[in-house]
């Protein structure tokens, strides 16, 4: 099982730094969106692994990449959303809006028949997972900035080292 971990980790390692490139993203910020990604879709699949809901899971992929995000800005310089936003990507549920576009086609070319209730059944939970997905994907990567909206990582170390 960590071997499969690895590899998830590896592998959307680069899918973030592909997507990173594709945004134009800085050459300083690539290995960190590397790394978020594979870190991101690594923690999503280790807690599916474990028994874990795919929505659930997500959540702490993202929220996982949005807080690492922050603490990543402040030592390259860069706006966490650089490097942030391709590392989510490696969690965007194409293949469910892929069986939900396809049920819909379906649906319309069916007409009125008698599976078009068990598949109008399929799109519709289909849609509802994929937008549940994409909204944790959005709020995610939301929550580190909503924490850290009046301080910022550096202050938090400022006052970490007077409590010492």
């Amino acid at each position: 099982m960590v071997i499969e971990i690895l590899r998830d980790a590896f592998l959307s390692f680069f899918v973030a730094v592909g997507f990173a490139l594709l945004f134009e993203t800085p050459r300083r910020a690539l290995p960190v969106a590397g790394f978020l990604g594979g870190m991101g879709h690594c923690l999503r699949y280790a807690l599916l692994q474990s028994g874990y809901g795919l929505v659930s899971a997500t959540l702490c992929g993202a929220v996982a990449i949005g807080l690492a995000g922050i603490v990543f800005a402040h030592r390259i310089n860069h706006p966490p959303v650089v490097f942030t936003i391709p590392a989510c990507i490696t969690m965007i549920p194409g293949l469910y809006a892929y069986r939900t576009m396809l049920a819909s086609i379906k649906v319309y070319s069916a007409g009125s028949g008698s599976d078009t209730s068990a598949v109008i059944q399929e799109m519709i939970y289909n849609f509802i997972l994929t937008s549940s997905l994409l909204l944790c994907l959005a709020v995610g990567i939301c929550i580190a900035a909503l924490l850290f909206r009046k301080k910022s990582v550096k202050d938090i170390r400022k006052i970490k080292d007077i409590l010492k």
